[in-house]
């Protein structure tokens, strides 16, 4: 009787939200890419980089120049530039954001 083929174990998927409370108050950088996330801790600066962030969980407010500022829910993203500054501070427990580098 021939033997059954070896299925290869199916891919595990990325829980980004876990990945960034594994280091609260801490951008971390996913493996093989340039996405990042953060787990708020409380206020902090962005870094210099133009992309969209977007809140996965929680919720946030960015602090932006000239006394402006955004409110980031879960599913919601505004577009950062690098020469714009920006700090995030948590709203709810549990705010985790992703930042998407891009042009």
């Amino acid at each position: 009787m021939p033997s059954r083929p070896v299925r290869p174990e199916p891919p595990q998927a990325l829980h980004l939200a876990r990945l960034a409370q594994g280091t609260p108050g801490e951008w971390t950088t996913l493996p093989g890419g340039e996405l990042r996330v953060l787990a708020l801790a409380g206020k902090i600066g962005g870094p210099a980089l133009g992309g969209w962030l977007t809140c996965l969980s929680g919720e946030a407010v960015l602090d932006l120049p000239h006394g402006e500022f955004v409110r980031l829910r879960p599913a919601e993203a505004y577009r950062v530039t690098p020469d714009q500054p920006w700090e995030a501070l948590p709203v709810k427990a549990g705010t985790v954001l992703l930042l998407v580098p891009g042009a």
